[in-house]
């Protein structure tokens, strides 16, 4: 026979804090938190220009993706804390929970999607192939048997494997990367987002040049962790707010638009997600 001594009053309390605690746990509220907080942790890319870059003047991180980010938590009441990400740590830091919104180039996918939220879509940009300028490839449907080097983990990589089978896709670490091997000849297409790789096809003094025709035109949004609907209708809150203001587009033609070396027309507003699903 067991004899069951009774439990101080000390230790009930004790289990009782645990299970509260564990229940706070699992209900927990990100924009609570943020704003407890004082600060939105938005991470951004930091080789991606015009998105996310570092200024050699300042050596902050600075672009279009920085100044969203930093519109979003002035919308929410606090201030910006930035944290530059690469490519591939976009959605793991996000899911980890290591920042609160992801603003870096991310292209929506049905795939990216089973593992973060997407908010609504605030630009639309062609992936387009950065080819030589003596090259044969004259239309992106003329890519066939050739190396295409692109970012690891990117949506230009998806796409790229996806629509050109016949192709050998070859990833780097980071744009830079990808089109030097186009520059040495490893590979004979750079697949890329026209916004980024305007920059690249600007500064080459006519050696490269954009094949006509896209691989996909990719919508592009901010990332939430899963689980945060309050959180996520803020930031759709502050998008819609910002469209409506013209922040958006006073944001897209400072760093991207007719009066920049990318000279690209945000011809698509802010699109509902469902519209894209």
């Amino acid at each position: 026979m067991a004899f069951h001594l009774p439990r101080p009053r000390h230790l009930h309390a004790a289990i009782l804090g645990i299970g509260l605690a564990m229940a706070g746990s699992a209900y927990a509220d990100r924009l609570a938190d943020i704003k407890a907080r004082g600060t939105l942790i938005c991470g951004t890319l930091s080789t991606s220009q015009p998105l996310g870059f570092q200024d050699p003047k300042t050596r902050q991180i600075v672009g279009f993706d920085v100044d969203t980010c930093a519109a979003i938590a002035k919308h929410l009441g606090v201030k910006l804390e930035h944290r530059p990400l690469s490519v591939e740590a976009r959605i793991p830091e996000l899911a980890l929970g290591r920042v609160d919104v992801v603003a870096a180039a991310l292209g929506y996918t049905k795939e990216r999607a089973r593992q973060i939220a997407f908010s609504d879509i605030h630009y639309q940009i062609p992936i387009k192939l950065v080819v030589p300028a003596n090259s044969p490839i004259k239309d992106v449907s003329q890519a066939k048997d050739i190396k295409i080097s692109t970012v690891k983990g990117s949506t230009p990589e998806l796409y790229a494997r996806r629509m050109l089978t016949s192709t050998e896709v070859v990833t780097y670490q980071d744009a830079p990367t990808a089109f030097l091997a186009l520059q040495q000849g490893k590979s004979q297409a750079f697949a890329i987002a026209q916004m980024s790789g305007s920059r690249f096809v600007n500064e080459s003094e006519g050696k490269v040049r954009f094949a006509d025709g896209q691989l996909h035109w990719e919508p592009t949004a901010l990332g939430v962790k899963k689980g945060e609907p309050a959180l996520l209708a803020a930031v759709n809150a502050a998008l819609v707010q910002m469209e409506k203001d013209g922040e958006l587009d006073a944001l897209w033609n400072k760093w991207v638009g007719p009066q920049t070396p990318y000279n690209i027309k945000r011809e698509k507003k802010l699109t509902p997600l469902a519209a894209v699903e």
